[in-house]
Order: C-alpha cells, then structure tokens, then sequence
C-alpha cells in the first residue's frame, strides 16, 4: 500500500468522491490526521453478468437459511461506524467518521447492517458512486454475522448492475466470498468504465 500525501487534518466530501473516483483512498491515524493511499495489487470482488457470484460456504448458507439475523439497510450508520472504528489499532478516526458521516447524509455512503433480538450486532460500510461500491470496514459482535451483511451488499450491488465492488486490500473473510487481486492498470480500467454509469442503490 502507496502513501501519496502529507498529513491532512479535514476531509470535504467533494474530496472523497473526487479521490474514490481517480483509485485513492483515505486512512486516519491516531495523531488526527489522514492520508492518501493507492493499494497495488487492489482486491476487489468480480462483479459483472458474466460473472457467477459470491462464494458462500456450507457453514453461511445454514445462517442464511436460517435467518439467524435481521438484515437492515442504512438504519444506524452511526453505531455501525463507530463499531467499525472500536479496536486497539483503527485508521477510523474521527476525520474519517465526521465525513463518512456527510456522506451518508448525501446518500453517497451506505451501511447493511445484522441485527439479533433488535440489537446490532454486526455491519458494513462504503461509497457507491455511479457504478462502483467502495467498501471499507466491517464489524461483528455475533459470529459470521458480518458475513451475512456481505452478502446482502454483494446481492444489492448485482441487482442493481453495479461494474465494481472495490475491498482495496483482500482480508481472509473476503478470500473466502472469491476476493481477486488485480493490477493497478487492469483496476483503473474498471474503475474508468464504473464512473462512466450511473447506478442507484435500491434494496
């Protein structure tokens, strides 16, 4: 992963979506800073008609069936956040959660959400602009319950025809859904084609 800036103390939300749509992303430290970054390879999960779907393992497939969770969309993008950002080491600081923030309210961030006995208990968050999704974190408090909203996303994002479902680095849950790396060139060619349409996130 590329640091490509100095230490930046406010995001705009016109910032973000410029950055998002030329293959940048923001992290934060906890000086209450932020970063720039690019990652090469960049993970992504393959989307298109061509493309069979999301992997899922026995073991998901029973939770599915079982509804073990509620899944809601876009009801408590605070907690789900915050949750995201409540670990020893975060790149969420409070830079990141203030403008993510803007950004829901501007309907360009989004959050799927698992919840048990109305409690929340596990969530997702990112950016759909035009035809790409940015995801960006993830929690759990209840097992796979984090798994579960992936899938609803991924079924929102093919529903929808989204060209790009952009994971920026492939952690070992989403290696199990079918996660890929790609070149920075092969990513920026997607990237290109996904701004170029224009998709809503309808659920």
């Amino acid at each position: 992963m590329k640091n490509l800036t100095t230490k930046i103390n406010k995001l705009l939300p016109e910032q973000m979506l410029t950055g998002y749509s030329n293959g940048v992303f923001p992290m934060g430290d906890s000086k209450y800073s932020v970063d720039w970054y690019e990652a090469e390879p960049r993970g992504i999960m393959p989307m298109g008609k061509d493309i069979e779907g999301i992997h899922i393992s026995r073991s998901l497939k029973q939770i599915l069936k079982k509804k073990l969770y509620e899944v809601r969309i876009d009801t408590d993008f605070e907690n789900v956040i915050l949750n995201c950002a409540n670990r020893n080491e975060t790149w969420i600081n409070k830079i990141i959660i203030d403008v993510y923030t803007e950004l829901y309210n501007l309907g360009f961030a989004h959050c799927v959400e698992a919840w048990k006995n109305n409690r929340l208990v596990g969530g997702l968050y990112g950016i759909a602009l035009n035809g790409a999704f940015f995801g960006e974190s993830m929690f759990h408090i209840e097992k796979d319950a984090s798994k579960v909203c992936v899938v609803r996303l991924y079924e929102i994002l093919k529903q929808n025809g989204y060209l790009l479902f952009d994971i920026q680095m492939i952690t070992p849950v989403f290696k199990t859904f079918g996660a890929v790396h790609i070149s920075k060139q092969d990513y920026l060619q997607k990237l290109e084609k996904a701004m170029k349409i224009k998709r809503i996130f309808k659920y």
